[in-house]
């Protein structure tokens, strides 16, 4: 399978107060269908990035979340919204592609946002059309840089707000 690929555009993450700020531009961008694939190394940050967006959402609803879960072992995180469901989907314990087309993600793909860490363990599941978020760790302690990839044409608008934000 080959996807039409735009990017990266490299963002420095100094401090864990840009990855907010960065998932803060990101989370009212989001539409319905939108997926956002979250790569990187165990502990660079994925996670966090997820609970920030859905934070941010949450708020901008006016809902107090106590505690957004990580979905390590329930693989998926559901969050619904007035106009928008969210769909925190972690595949790192997905051995097979098919193990995760059985969580239903044809479904989610069609009915909100999915936020997946580790998508490329969906193989040939993957869609055309997404934006993946590779987090690397940065040349200081601490530091991060994501990569910006778009995949397919519907977010290069969405990757120009997240820079000229």
């Amino acid at each position: 399978m080959t996807n039409d690929l735009t990017g990266p555009v490299t963002i420095p993450l100094p401090d864990i107060n840009a990855v907010k700020k960065l998932a803060e531009r990101l989370a009212p961008l989001l539409c319905k269908g939108d997926i956002i694939g979250l790569s990187g190394d165990i502990g660079i940050g994925k996670t966090v990035f997820a609970r920030f967006i859905i934070e941010t959402l949450a708020s901008m609803d006016k809902i107090y979340l106590e505690h957004v879960p990580s979905p390590t072992f329930t693989l998926v995180q559901s969050y619904h919204f007035w106009n928008l469901d969210i769909f925190h989907i972690d595949l790192y314990r997905i051995q097979q592609p098919n193990e995760a087309h059985e969580l239903g993600i044809d479904d989610i793909f069609a009915d909100g946002v999915a936020l997946i860490e580790w998508p490329e363990r969906l193989g040939m599941f993957l869609p055309r059309d997404w934006l993946q978020f590779k987090f690397e760790q940065g040349p200081k302690h601490g530091e991060r840089t994501v990569d910006i990839f778009s995949y397919g044409e519907s977010h290069k608008g969405t990757i120009e707000a997240l820079i000229y934000a």
